[in-house]
């Protein structure tokens, strides 16, 4: 289906209708109004908004996409204005709260309704007796939680999960704590969305993370958006694809549903643009691959490359593969083997628009591709990802102004954590760093990642689960598993803003530590403290917050996580409480482990910050060989028996698993989740009706009851449904081999009518 047919979708189906409307624009306006209202009424704290993103101000705890040179004026977007309005909101949730509803009471809340009770204010632990949580005492609190760590048979029984919420500070002292207590398990938030960049990236190119930076899409000839929704998932990044398209770049986009965030763009921060009847057009070309089908399509557009080689030499960049890669022959032997009836049919795609994509490539010097998760979520996401690399690497696209690879993170710091040590692979050099800075002895076995942490949590052989931010149980796949796994531990401790379904989960011992949020003023013993994080292009700055702390009882995250530490380890040596009382002292540890962070305080209080090395920026390849690696897959036969496979997505009210509201509005959605996205060919040739209840099984058994299917602008073969109400439909052991990624993306199901 095709634009135009997409809005003349019926307004037939109760909280379904068309979207006319472009990215951005009123909409937006009248959205942040709404949140602000309904969160922060007539507090003050609005002003917050204006803090966002300045050189003084806090950094966007939503997505991750860089500042412009971290000096704008007015830097955010609905979004973003959305992530803010939910944690400075004016709701409180008091220990009176806790007293009126019992655990089993709240069980039944939906997951929008239990985060919208608003700011936790004190810690609290659950009375099994009361079946109500209750509040203690900090001094309490770290005492349960010392003890019932200390009581362990051994370290590796514990799981420290890592949300990406967390500044570089509170990371690098949550992995000094588990790594001191004796355990690489470090579950977190990327093993769920980019770990096949992380592990497939080094292989290739020497390094887990993007190489572009923000500059660098000034000086593109060609951007290509493949498997992400940029209106939804990180809307600041349309200002920069408006600005290319403005200047005549072709913006490229292959992406299995229609997205407005990629069709066309009005600022809200541009009057002008805000009063002119038209709007800015994203997409030049807008090509819907099958779900499922990128590696296809990858290999279609290279195939194409070799045969414009054939005609045209000098379409490949000779001297940089002679010079700075290896594998080339083995890639085109494999290319060469692909056949274009197997191409097509698993990408979805025709030879002809396959090659035209071939064409753009190899019209433009210099390319940027960018991605998200649906390249990263499947069984074979780094595989995928490798792909990419492989195509940038034909032409030279890494280490020259407005080319590269540029893998759009989530959460604005979940790559920071990254690099300061929230790993389950952690590299000899960086354990014998840390180790002599801090006079430890650090475990060398690799850890658990967050779908082997689950299965040690349901196996019984992991009895302690420590969260640091985020909604674990709720966010992994196989809802059913992984709360009976939560609610097996001895312990479970949940370092949180808000309450969440994860809260729920009782252990044989729950706590709730309410901490300060990325808005707030942290005052420790040497005065106020700032953190720093890193965004997505690997800049890394400060971020301060000045807003009242919703209680004196909340606590920083680094106070929380040192006060862990101590109880847990009594006899430890290293300095909890000075690195508390001043962060400086923090970043000084950073900078002793991690060499990329060399005079680190100094650094980071220059406007901007600074930028970490990549290599490939350079030219420069920390692989083995010291070159960039053409690295080979063979095809893989079709994903499955079944024709048609299922996408989880975010709705455009929602921020991982924060559901803001029932509204999806760029997809038309009012109201409610329980959808089903489809193609308007599979549903006549499925017998369905756009608005016909549905049931959803996969080969397994699982299933979604009762959904309702509307007609989408989505590829043949390819349905899409709300994230994580279709979690269930996703087992934990289906994952991607190499990553540990769970497949989100790419799940084969039957669709008949609602029994």
């Amino acid at each position: 289906m095709d634009k135009a047919a997409e809005d003349l979708i019926p307004d037939t189906v109760e909280g379904v209708s068309s979207y006319d409307g472009p990215a951005g624009g009123w909409g937006a306006l009248r959205a942040v109004a709404k949140t602000v209202a309904e969160q922060m009424r007539a507090s003050p704290d609005t002003r917050a908004l204006l803090q966002m993103n300045q050189p003084d101000g806090f950094d966007c705890p939503g997505c991750a996409w860089p500042d412009p040179k971290h000096t704008s004026s007015f830097e955010f977007c609905e979004n973003g204005a959305k992530a803010v309005t939910w944690e400075a909101t004016v709701k409180r949730v008091d220990p009176d709260f806790f007293a009126r509803h019992s655990v089993s009471e709240l069980w039944d809340w939906t997951d929008h309704k239990l985060e919208d009770t608003g700011r936790l204010t004190e810690p609290l632990r659950y009375d099994a007796a009361t079946d109500h949580f209750v509040p203690i005492s900090w001094d309490e609190a770290f005492a349960r939680a010392g003890a019932a760590l200390q009581a362990l048979d051994h370290a590796d029984q514990a799981e420290f999960y890592c949300s990406g919420r967390a500044s570089n500070e509170s990371a690098f002292l949550y992995q000094l704590f588990a790594r001191e207590f004796g355990t690489n398990n470090f579950p977190d938030c990327s093993n769920m969305c980019h770990e096949a960049t992380s592990t497939g990236l080094p292989k290739s190119i020497g390094i887990g993370k993007g190489t572009v930076t923000l500059e660098d899409f000034d000086h593109a000839d060609a951007i290509f958006c493949i498997g992400h929704n940029p209106g939804t998932n990180h809307p600041r990044m349309l200002s920069t694809l408006a600005a290319a398209s403005k200047r005549g770049v072709p913006i490229i986009v292959a992406n299995p549903m229609r997205e407005r965030g990629l069709e066309r763009f009005k600022s809200p921060q541009h009057p002008t643009e805000m009063l002119s009847p038209g709007a800015t057009p994203l997409a030049s070309a807008y090509h819907q691959v099958r779900i499922g089908g990128d590696m296809a399509m990858l290999k279609g557009m290279m195939k194409a490359l070799l045969a414009i080689e054939a005609r045209q030499p000098g379409t490949l960049d000779h001297a940089f593969i002679a010079q700075h890669t290896e594998g080339f022959d083995a890639l085109r032997a494999d290319i060469e083997a692909a056949q274009w009836p197997w191409i097509e049919r698993l990408s979805g795609l025709t030879r002809e628009a396959i090659e035209s994509l071939a064409h753009v490539y190899a019209r433009a010097d210099r390319v940027i591709i960018c991605y998200g998760m649906g390249i990263t979520q499947h069984r074979h996401g780094t595989q995928n990802v490798q792909a990419l690399a492989n195509l940038l690497l034909l032409r030279g696209n890494f280490g020259k102004p407005g080319a590269g690879i540029c893998p759009l993170r989530g959460h604005s710091n979940v790559q920071g954590d990254r690099t300061v040590g929230i790993t389950e692979l952690p590299t000899e050099a960086m354990l014998q760093r840390l180790d002599t800075a801090f006079s430890i002895q650090s475990p060398r076995k690799h850890g658990h990642n967050a779908v082997e942490a689950l299965a040690a949590m349901h196996a019984g052989e992991s009895k302690a689960l420590i969260s640091l931010g985020g909604n674990l149980a709720v966010a992994m796949p196989d809802p059913d598993a992984c709360f009976a796994a939560v609610r097996r531990l001895d312990l479970s401790v949940n370092i949180l803003t808000k309450f969440n379904r994860t809260c729920l989960l009782t252990a044989r011992e729950t706590l709730v530590l309410p901490c300060l949020g990325r808005t707030e003023l942290d005052l420790q013993a040497a005065g106020p403290q700032w953190v720093t994080v890193e965004d997505s292009m690997s800049m890394v700055h400060a971020s301060r917050g000045k807003l009242k702390p919703p209680s004196p009882h909340v606590r920083s995250e680094p106070a929380i996580v040192a006060g862990l530490a101590k109880a847990a380890m009594p006899a430890s040596r290293t300095d909890w409480d000075g690195m508390v009382a001043d962060y400086d002292r923090i970043r000084d540890g950073i900078e002793a482990v991690y060499p990329d962070f060399r005079d680190f305080n100094i650094r980071v209080r220059e406007p901007g910050g600074f930028r970490l090395t990549i290599g490939p920026s350079e030219r420069i390849w920390n692989t083995p060989s010291g070159k960039a690696q053409f690295i080979t897959h063979p095809a893989a036969p079709d994903e499955g028996a079944l024709p048609l496979l299922l996408t989880t997505i975010r709705s455009h009210d929602q921020y991982n698993t924060t559901i803001y509201s029932y509204d999806d509005r760029y997809r038309g959605i009012h109201g409610r989740r329980d959808i089903i996205f489809a193609n308007e060919i599979d549903l006549a040739e499925m017998g369905l009706a756009h608005g016909d209840k549905v049931d959803v099984t996969t080969p397994a058994g699982r299933e979604l009851r009762g959904f309702t299917i509307v007609m989408h602008a989505i590829a043949r073969g390819s349905l899409a449904a709300y994230y994580p109400e279709a979690n269930n439909l996703v087992p934990l052991d289906d994952y991607d081999p190499a990553s540990g990624t769970p497949a989100y993306k790419s799940i084969p199901v039957m669709v008949r009518a609602a029994r």
